[in-house]
């Protein structure tokens, strides 16, 4: 297995990819390409139809899978707010990749077997595929597919983000089988020789203590150990230093599920990650982007860059002390459109970090409208975060 990445900030979308083509193929050391990512960012939009004929005419690329992006990732850098084109090329020897791409009405119905779902994707469970997916965030129903892939594949690895850099639908490009799609999700399953870990940074911290749902409906959480939970906050915010509540007016303030019914300790990482959308004076109840269960652990959480940067550095600490560096390895990083520059005040915070902490393995990716990610066992669509894939060779496990 090898992997190679590249970036070309050439404005014009010919000059970019063959930029990218010439460094990934001397990067492959005369390898043939399994496997091209590729991520325009939006400056780009004129020729998003020509890229995987473009593509094809440097690579001799068995599978190509890619979307438009915000912003884009290549060799270990992030390029935003300018042109930017990552391209990235694997060789992966005993590795079967199986390409598709979805719309809608190609999801099987919530009571169906998990056959259906095998049947949809060309592969077996039994196969133990890993997956990347790719959507439009306009007009596809990604939830319910990660949700129908969990259901299916309980034990594949699932990652990517959604497709940016649009404002509206159709605007979007999605790449596979080599077309352009402009709805819909797109992906690789990938198995064999090759396992995929994932590492999900949310960017948060917890404040007040870990508390039991003991009422709620549906998304709108009632009672926290029998109390109203926007009195809970309250409690929470009056013993917070200045710079926290300043993070909680600032609406910084998030609520962090833990999703494991039998993790009675709960530490960094366990959480996942939701919004809050309100709050109902009358009941005391307050309404959050996820649909809670009586008897879950839940903590409140606060989200700034400094928090963001430890969140990180403590997730790939933890990593890289289970995993040592393999040989052949590549990542790939969905970015929330969120953090970079944005958040830290300058860009390749994420990809430095990583290359310091992980490796300084081909890393690419692009910046998301919301990423996917596995947390506490199961896999969520995401804001702001930081989902990465490692890609090894199955002997290195």
């Amino acid at each position: 297995m090898k992997w190679s990445s590249a970036v070309s900030e050439f404005p014009t979308t010919g000059d970019a990819i063959a930029e990218c083509a010439d460094q990934v193929l001397r990067g492959l050391d005369g390898l043939a390409p399994d496997l091209v990512v590729a991520f325009p960012s939006a400056h780009h939009a004129p020729e998003f139809g020509n890229v995987p004929e473009l593509i094809s005419r440097r690579l001799n690329a068995g599978a190509l899978i890619g979307c438009s992006g915000g912003g884009v990732i290549g060799a270990g850098r992030e390029v935003e707010h300018r042109p930017g084109f990552s391209l990235t090329a694997a060789h992966l020897p005993g590795v079967e990749i199986v390409h598709f791409h979805l719309e809608n009405e190609d999801l099987p119905t919530e009571d169906a077997a998990p056959d259906e779902w095998e049947d949809m994707l060309g592969v077996k469970a039994a196969d133990r595929p890993d997956f990347i997916i790719l959507a439009d965030p306009y007009t596809f129903m990604t939830d319910k597919l990660i949700a129908g892939l969990d259901y299916a594949f309980a034990a594949s690895a699932k990652i990517g983000g959604m497709a940016s850099g649009a404002q509206q639908w159709g605007g979007n490009a999605l790449y596979t089988g080599g077309k352009t799609h402009r709805s819909g999700a797109v992906g690789v399953s990938l198995h064999g020789e090759v396992t995929v870990d994932t590492i999900v940074a949310q960017g948060c911290r917890p404040i007040g203590s870990p508390m039991q749902v003991t009422a709620c409906k549906q998304t709108m959480l009632l009672e926290l150990e029998g109390k109203r939970p926007i009195d809970v906050l309250k409690s929470v915010y009056e013993k917070l230093n200045t710079n926290d509540q300043r993070l909680v007016t600032r609406h910084s303030l998030f609520l962090g599920i833990v999703m494991d019914p039998l993790n009675d300790n709960p530490m960094l990482g366990d959480f996942l990650i939701r919004n809050i959308l309100g709050a109902d004076h009358a009941t005391g109840g307050i309404s959050v982007d996820e649909v809670l269960r009586e008897g879950q652990t839940v903590q409140f959480h606060l989200r700034d860059a400094d928090t963001s940067s430890r969140d990180l550095e403590s997730l790939l600490d933890r990593y890289a002390g289970r995993h040592p560096a393999a040989d052949g390895a590549g990542a790939l990083l969905f970015q929330c459109l969120g953090r970079g520059s944005y958040l830290y005040g300058r860009p390749d915070h994420d990809t430095e970090m990583f290359r310091h902490k992980v490796s300084p393995m081909p890393l690419s990716g692009f910046f998301c409208n919301g990423e996917i990610g596995q947390v506490g066992g199961a896999t969520f669509l995401h804001g702001y975060t930081s989902s990465f894939g490692i890609f090894r060779p199955r002997a290195a496990v």
